[in-house]
């Protein structure tokens, strides 16, 4: 889709066949991660079984990567499907947030 931004050649942190990861451009806590499906579609619940591996595979690989750089002490994993649920670019992602300790968590914030 030629209007969608992460359907653009966006700078990649690491990558696979189905996806692709990146930081956040506007973090909610340091070393947030967006990991994105190289199709496009609008939420995650129309991905294929082999494009959920090929996320989740990088899921893995980025919290290796936030574990080495950042050391968190935990992680949320967050994807928004829909403009109810806050979804605000309708293509398909997972946030990745890592956690540290002393940092309030609150579950009702929406994940942007």
């Amino acid at each position: 889709m030629s209007d969608c931004i992460f359907c653009k050649d966006l700078p990649k942190v690491i990558e696979n066949k189905e996806a692709y990861a990146l930081y956040d451009i506007k973090p909610i806590t340091k070393g947030h991660m967006l990991i994105i499906p190289k199709r496009h579609q609008i939420t995650v619940f129309e991905l294929t079984k082999q494009e959920l591996e090929g996320v989740f595979e990088l899921i893995q690989k980025a919290k290796e990567l936030l574990l080495k750089e950042h050391k968190p002490d935990g992680f949320n994993i967050v994807a928004n499907c829909g403009q109810a649920a806050g979804q605000i670019v309708m293509h398909a992602h997972w946030h990745i947030l890592p956690r540290y300790k002393g940092q309030s968590v609150d579950p009702r914030v929406v994940i942007h």
